[in-house]
């Protein structure tokens, strides 16, 4: 088990890696990359944007490198938003990037298909389109072992990034307008079929565990690019073996015949070395070529890591004639140069991109007084969910390492340590601007899915008692419900899905039992907890429908669903709060 296990890293604080990263990466490259905007997460291109060329942001969670800001330069990426270990990257730090690469033809925002990254790239592209800014927000999906032929548009993004990616940057380099660059990126996503063998998990920085167990002759195949595990679990095979296995995963769901056409991408995880690595392509191009199918070029190296995780992936881009001049065409970015004539860079006018109105004031006279719950209580509340989510960091994040990427805790307590800073700094009058307050705060420091999930939260919860001072038991019961209809309005996910809103579903339907009954403002919070505790136990009895843990099917069962579990542990530190 992986309890007794710490793992080694040459880091700092673990809650500086990113910056300090990102620092070093600056240092590395000072011909080619810099740092815009105010959260210090967009790295740019010094001369990729321009005036009249789309601009290309891609993104996602560190902890993939070179991916992903190791793309950016010329010819491909104009910037990259950097979100948090294995976590996507929060909405601001997105339209950080945006406003550094704006040339007035449009932005494509690129990324793998995570839920995360979805929700939070797709509310960047919703604040642009709201700035008059055209936006494509775009999800690649070439794993084939995390969803069967005829459901592609479920299956994550891994490695294959790495060809949609150059394919996107060189379309808009060759003056494409954006909804080229659209049409160019879909058909090079719908070509790229990758499939993923782990040996070993990784480790997140700020927990020094592994984040799942796995025998020491076991292996994973089908694996998530965060180590969520695969499609089945086996023993250790020879490289030949499992690259067979891995090809006719990739083979058998796309069409390639004599005659046709590819490039060749064989991926290390982190861990494991260009001696293996050559291996598998060796074995690849032999299976290739018995099919009669032509190699263009071959990458073999570091192109998409988890971490330190020991294990690779293949990748196939079957082409054509389009897709080959793009991928040939010359790029410049610290992960991959293509020798060629870039053209001279052009200039880049700053534009001016309207920020969002000020919130109006508040006639607190006008305001509802009634009830137990003031300004101030509420701020105690929120401040105890902070220390709570603090105390169960580690248990949640090992929660999620089971059916997930392992982070659930580390970024929960990313997202309340920042709401505990911004309450800290800021006299916010009413229980729906401290709500407000805690939704940006998550919003700005999360990214993952949690991120825009508990803004969309707060921000409903907040707008449901927007006309009291005060809380009294029925706006309490009124406050949670809006935390699920928020959620829920944002993510989609229903009861039996085995998220977090099987645990805030029941939590809102037992609270308004209570308050039917009679009950004050802590006979409805308690009853609230035994709700959430409830859904939270039987996340554990169902299968995963949506998220990471979505493609681990029976695997699921028997583990407990981490959201819903942090929901529970909310919910008890508020009620702990009211009744102190």
């Amino acid at each position: 088990m992986t309890d007794d296990i710490r793992t080694k890293k040459l880091i700092n604080a673990p809650e500086d890696i990113i910056p300090e990263a990102i620092e070093g990466m600056l240092l590395a490259h000072p011909d080619m990359l810099k740092v815009e905007g105010a959260t210090k997460r967009a790295i740019v291109a010094k001369d990729g944007p321009r005036d009249g060329k789309v601009g290309v942001v891609v993104g996602g969670g560190s902890g993939h490198e070179p991916a992903f800001a190791g793309y950016v330069g010329r010819g491909l990426a104009d910037a990259a938003a950097v979100g948090n270990v294995f976590a996507s990257p929060s909405p601001e730090h997105i339209m950080d990037a945006a406003r550094a690469v704006d040339g007035g033809a449009g932005i494509m925002f690129l990324y793998g298909n995570y839920t995360g990254d979805v929700l939070n790239f797709d509310m960047a592209a919703e604040e642009c389109q709201g700035m008059g800014i055209p936006a494509c927000s775009f999800g690649v999906t070439d794993d084939v072992a995390s969803a069967p032929k005829g459901r592609e548009g479920e299956r994550r993004g891994i490695a294959g990034d790495f060809f949609v990616f150059k394919i996107a940057g060189a379309a808009a380099e060759a003056g494409r307008d954006l909804d080229g660059v659209i049409a160019a990126t879909k058909k090079a996503n719908d070509n790229t079929r990758s499939m993923g063998v782990a040996l070993s998990a990784c480790s997140l920085p700020q927990t020094g565990k592994p984040n799942f167990d796995i025998g020491h002759d076991e292996i994973e195949i089908g694996m998530g690019l965060h180590g969520e595990p695969g499609m089945r679990r086996g023993k250790l095979a020879t490289a030949d073996e499992v690259t067979t296995e891995l090809m006719a995963g990739i083979l058998g769901d796309m069409e390639l015949g004599s005659g046709d056409e590819v490039a060749v991408l064989v991926n290390g995880l982190g861990a494991t070395g260009p001696l293996e690595l050559y291996l598998l392509h060796r074995r690849a191009a032999k299976i290739l070529a018995e099919k009669g199918v032509k190699i263009h070029y071959s990458w073999v190296g570091e192109y998409c890591t988890s971490l330190e995780m020991a294990g690779a992936s293949i990748t196939l881009l079957k082409l054509d004639d389009d897709l080959k001049t793009l991928l040939d065409m010359p790029c410049k970015t610290p992960a991959l140069t293509v020798a060629g004539d870039l053209k001279p860079a052009g200039t880049l006018t700053k534009r001016d991109h309207a920020s969002a109105a000020a919130g109006a004031e508040v006639d607190l006279d006008s305001l509802a007084k009634d009830g137990p719950i003031t300004p101030d209580l509420f701020r105690k509340m929120a401040l105890n969910m902070a220390d709570a989510i603090r105390e169960n960091r580690d248990w949640l994040s090992e929660l999620d390492g089971v059916i997930g990427d392992g982070d659930h805790g580390v970024t929960m307590d990313i997202g309340w340590t920042a709401v505990r800073k911004e309450l800290a700094a800021h006299d916010d009058k009413t229980v729906t601007q401290i709500s407000e307050r805690m939704a940006k705060a998550f919003l700005d420091a999360v990214g993952a899915s949690s991120g825009p999930l508990y803004a969309s939260a707060f921000r409903k919860a907040g707008a449901q008692v927007s006309d009291r001072l005060n809380l009294d038991a029925a706006a309490v019961v009124a406050w949670i419900e809006g935390i699920c209809l928020g959620i829920q309005s944002r993510g989609g996910a229903q009861v039996g899905d085995k998220t977090m809103i099987d645990a805030w579903v029941p939590a809102v339907a037992k609270a308004k039992e209570a308050l039917q009954s009679g009950g004050d403002v802590v006979a409805c919070l308690e009853a609230a907890v035994i709700g959430a505790k409830n859904g939270r136990d039987y996340t554990a009895e169902i299968e995963s429908r949506r998220g990471r843990s979505a493609k681990l099917g029976e695997r699921s069962l028997g583990h407990m669903d981490p959201g819903a579990a942090s929901a529970h542990v909310m919910l008890v530190a508020m009620t702990g709060a009211a009744k102190a």
